[in-house]
């Protein structure tokens, strides 16, 4: 199904589960984490928030992420601190960011009283806030991010606010990978790219500014064919944020991985191009072609050169223009485009004949 195209992925975590997803469908994976998802160095903070829950334990729990909440008894575990955390627990009344916050509640055999439709935190503030009063302890599990305005708005309204921080996200340790990424954009070699949160979005464009190439990849993302997948509308309101039009982003129904693949697939099938040829059905799609089902080896040239010709078929296309389209802005060398011409001929076999030159005119895709 999407044989030819090529996805990059963002994620550090589960970023495997993606890849199978698009494997199965025909799709080559490129990965290069913009994010690392670690543990707090020291055990230190998350103990004495621990300590300080089950000694007072508190009347509301805002449970943010289903990792932070797995992590943080995990640890209690380790601590011998597990059921009375959960005893200190059972009475809060917990409410979720989204549902895998309120699954890894849930698996603890405590009660979640709501869960945030969209999956925003503010969300998940909002339907607690009828609970809180002057001197209502609240304990919030935050994310990687670190503190939030969400704790200053809960302050504000006089709660007690425990924090409760479990892991951090960093900028990866080796960036080689997220920039390769960027710069594979940038040639259209990768035809879709995925976010699952916004801390990757951030983390990529911080590091492409280091580099020089985050107003070049902003100039791809925003006008061209690449299919950009963002989990859900938090992830989508960091990548505007960052300066992608909202328009460009892909965000499937369902906040979850599935969906977002299928989403993504979705999008890429429709760019694929099928027409027939002297009898013989050519289909392209990315950087791959297939000519009745054979697959075909082609060069990201050679597959970009033959996707202008057939785009519109039977019409010249003059030199100078295959160079703008399918070379680097600025190219004047109309020699390559001679030189890829020849070599698309002889990769396609017996139908490289089909793609004809039209003295002092250009060239064309015969059908």
């Amino acid at each position: 199904m999407l044989h030819g195209f090529t996805v990059g992925i963002t994620a550090d975590r589960r970023w495997d589960e993606q890849a199978a997803l698009f494997d199965r469908r025909g799709a080559a994976v490129v990965h290069a984490p913009t994010i690392r998802t670690l543990p707090l160095g020291s055990e230190v903070p998350l103990r004495d928030a621990t300590a300080a829950v089950i000694a007072r334990p508190p009347d509301v729990l805002i449970a943010n992420t289903g990792l932070g909440i797995r992590s943080w008894f995990g640890a209690a575990d380790s601590w011998g601190m597990g059921p009375a955390l959960l005893a200190a627990l059972g009475s809060a009344k917990i409410f979720a960011r989204g549902p895998k916050a309120s699954g890894a509640v849930h698996s603890l055999g405590l009660d979640v009283v709501a869960k945030a439709p969209s999956e925003r935190l503010a969300e998940a503030v909002d339907l607690a806030m009828p609970h809180i009063r002057t001197g209502t302890v609240v304990a919030v599990q935050v994310d990687g991010s670190g503190t939030t305005s969400e704790l200053d708005r809960l302050c504000a309204f006089g709660a007690e606010v425990l924090p409760i921080p479990v892991y951090e996200w960093k900028i990866p340790a080796d960036c080689t990978p997220a920039v390769r990424l960027a710069k594979l954009v940038i040639s259209e070699r990768v035809q879709a790219i995925t976010f699952t949160t916004g801390p990757a979005i951030r983390n990529w464009m911080e590091i492409l500014a280091e580099h020089d190439l985050d107003q070049e990849l902003l100039a791809v993302l925003n006008d061209g064919p690449l299919v950009i997948g963002c989990v859900g509308p938090v992830c989508a309101e960091a990548a505007v944020g960052c300066g992608i039009r909202l328009e460009r982003l892909t965000i499937p129904g369902a906040f979850r991985l599935g969906p977002l693949v299928r989403a993504i697939a979705d999008q890429l099938a429709q760019q694929t191009l099928g027409l027939n040829v002297r009898g013989h059905i050519v289909k392209l799609g990315g950087c791959g072609v297939t000519i009745d089902g054979r697959s075909v080896h082609l060069t990201d040239i050679d597959a970009r050169l033959l996707g202008a010709l057939a785009r519109t078929p039977n019409l010249v296309i003059s030199k100078s223009d295959l160079l703008g389209e399918v070379w680097a802005v600025g190219s004047t060398d109309e020699h390559a485009v001679e030189v890829a011409i020849a070599r698309l001929r002889r990769r396609l076999g017996d139908l490289g004949d089909a793609v004809v030159a039209v003295h002092r005119r250009g060239y064309a895709l015969r059908t």
